[in-house]
């Protein structure tokens, strides 16, 4: 094992040990009394087993069905010590010429409390329910709050928002039963062309993105649930998307300390309880070739020693294709705990992980001294969460926390800050249109598929009209004819103003993150005419806001980083003049502006 440069790391280390922060405070004696009972009276399958946590959808389900004997029976055979619970997903039809079908659901707040509380009363030891509700638990439950993407915060700049987010993403998650959510990402998005971390990103400058990660860890602790730094060592300056390949990041070890671990370290010094880790290869800190998942020397090296972590070391899901693509499930789950994982997440094949894991410890592959102590820290954080004195929720109270006015005003005051205004070419924003002025409304998509949670434009059409009448809407995408194309552009003489809704996703599993050529020239095309015209153009970019960087011809453009109802009615109240315009760029817009830009109104 490598050790990492003492000098690099001094200041990174002395910032992660200046605090003792609470989630990682020693347990009361009855705590401890807990864990060291459990330990002892557990086999060694039920051992390894704490280390295994399958996913399931929280969609309805009931227990006779089939697919509730599945999950049951998964969770029986792997002895799982947790699971991690997704949304849900809804067969589509696989059909040629119409890619539109979207196959992904929010799940339901109730029958997520219900399915973990059956689980937890078969277990027979309390199960550890982790979620990946990084922008709320609005991200996969119908009802429940969700607030902006990450990015949203960078622009809006405050750090007691980024704490509200995450005390109140951690109330309503525990009272469905979820004890550890998947966030903040602490990675720095320093890179455009990053397909999958992107507006999931605080932003670029690292001391920025480290005190809104402390700032969200306080809050999600304070309110009961264990924060997880994610992707560790960083996962933000990649072009691979680590759901379709396994991403190479061929910084020095001094690059990385300077701009990668920053924001992780901040996160630690706040009481971070968990980090996962990166499907990630990065030659500087392993020669071996291969991702950070299975490198001994970043999990227990860096992470473990060098930066004295003590809390949970997870898995990223196993079956993104960085790993499914490399071996099975089963060697994949041994090589991550070899490396010093202590909870293997979302494996393709639960059973074949614990299977594997456990030959592994009979043969010495895995020490057993090492599953003993990775063991103990998934005990010592069920006992931190008080689950063995109570393990399942009241369905009653679900919906006296989950959703609700005062949860969603932070998720609004997020969105309404975060409005920025990089360009305004003769001072067209705010529009200054009577309310009989007609409007062009353009839905500008980067292609069909995919929309069916956040159906763009669904919003932003009804406000428009709100404000003026006479609004017409067309949308365009990478589907849209030449001839279509054409055909939009001759209809923009005919109007007052032009408005452009731009939504450009990173999505993860997609590999796309541009507009089609044929839709970039027709927003340019628009753009020199409205400017030969006279006429007021407006753009607001909604998700990736690297793509204003392809159309520099649009005289205004306003950012959201986000797609959302929330996001659009945002967008629409700052054009018509009714909210201050305040936000900043967290990023830079290569050969555009630099971070920190942003004009006031």
């Amino acid at each position: 094992m490598r050790a990492f440069p003492a000098a690099a790391l001094l200041v990174l280390i002395a910032a992660s040990l200046s605090s003792r922060p609470e989630a990682q405070a020693p347990l009361d004696r009855e705590a401890r009394r807990w864990v060291e009972q459990t330990l002892a009276r557990l086999t060694l399958d039920e051992k390894v087993g704490q280390l295994i946590a399958p996913g399931f959808d929280s969609t309805y389900l009931p227990s006779d069905s089939d697919e509730y004997d599945r999950l049951t029976r998964v969770l029986q055979e792997s002895h799982a010590g947790g699971v991690i619970a997704f949304g849900g997903v809804e067969p589509s039809p696989q059909v040629l010429l119409n890619p539109a079908y979207g196959s992904v659901v929010l799940g339901q707040p109730l029958s997520l409390a219900a399915t973990l509380n059956r689980l937890q009363a078969t277990a027979a030891v309390p199960l550890l329910a982790t979620a990946d509700f990084e922008y709320g638990a609005g991200m996969r439950i119908a009802g429940a709050t969700r607030f902006p993407r990450a990015m949203a915060l960078g622009a809006a700049g405050d750090e007691q928002l980024a704490f509200e987010e995450g005390r109140i993403t951690a109330i309503e998650g525990r009272a469905m039963g979820v004890h550890v959510n998947f966030a903040p990402v602490a990675d720095v998005n320093n890179n455009a062309r990053n397909p999958v971390i992107n507006t999931r990103s605080f932003g670029e400058d690292p001391t920025r993105v480290g005190a809104l990660v402390a700032a969200y860890v306080r809050g999600l602790q304070q309110g009961g649930m264990l924060a997880t730094l994610k992707h560790f060592p960083g996962h933000g300056d990649t072009e691979v998307d680590s759901h379709l390949g396994l991403p190479l990041i061929a910084h020095p070890r001094d690059r990385l300390n300077a701009v990668e671990l920053p924001p992780f370290v901040a996160g630690l010094s706040a009481g971070a309880a968990a980090a996962m880790v990166a499907h990630v290869e990065l030659p500087a800190l392993d020669p071996e070739k291969g991702p950070a998942t299975f490198s001994r020397p970043v999990v227990t090296g860096l992470l473990r020693h060098d930066l004295a972590f003590g809390g949970l070391i997870v898995t990223d899901s196993m079956k993104m294709d960085a790993i499914t693509r490399m071996v099975e499930p089963g060697e994949a789950a041994v090589r991550a705990v070899a490396a010093g994982a202590d909870l293997v997440l979302d494996s393709p094949d639960p059973v074949a992980a614990f299977r594997g894991v456990r030959a592994a410890v009979d043969s010495g592959r895995i020490d057993r001294a090492q599953l003993e102590a990775s063991v103990r820290r998934v005990l010592e954080a069920k006992a931190r969460l008080g689950l063995h004195h109570t393990r399942r929720v009241p369905i009653e109270s679900v919906p006296l926390a989950v959703g609700g006015r005062q949860h969603q005003a932070v998720a609004r005051a997020i969105s309404e800050r975060s409005v920025t205004l990089i360009k305004d070419d003769g001072g067209r924003v705010p529009l200054r249109l009577p309310a009989s002025a007609s409007v062009l409304y353009l839905s500008v998509l980067d292609y069909l598929s995919g929309w069916r949670i956040a159906a763009p434009s669904r919003t932003i059409i009804p406000e428009l009209k709100n404000r003026w009448a006479a609004t017409e809407a067309v949308e365009v995408s990478d589907r849209s004819t030449p001839n279509e194309l054409d055909l939009v552009r001759a209809m923009a003489a005919r109007y007052d103003a032009v408005i452009a809704g731009v939504y450009v996703r990173a999505s993860s599993g997609s590999g796309r993150l541009d507009l089609a050529p044929g839709v970039v020239r027709l927003i340019q095309a628009l753009a020199r005419d409205a400017g030969r015209r006279g006429q007021p153009m407006a753009a607001v970019f909604f998700g990736n806001p690297y793509v204003t960087a392809t159309v520099p011809e649009v005289p205004a453009m306003l950012l959201t980083y986000d797609f959302s109802d929330l996001a659009e009615s945002s967008a629409v109240k700052a054009l018509a003049g009714e909210n201050p315009i305040g936000g900043t760029l967290p990023i830079s817009i290569p050969g555009l502006f630099p971070a920190g830009h942003g004009l006031t109104r």
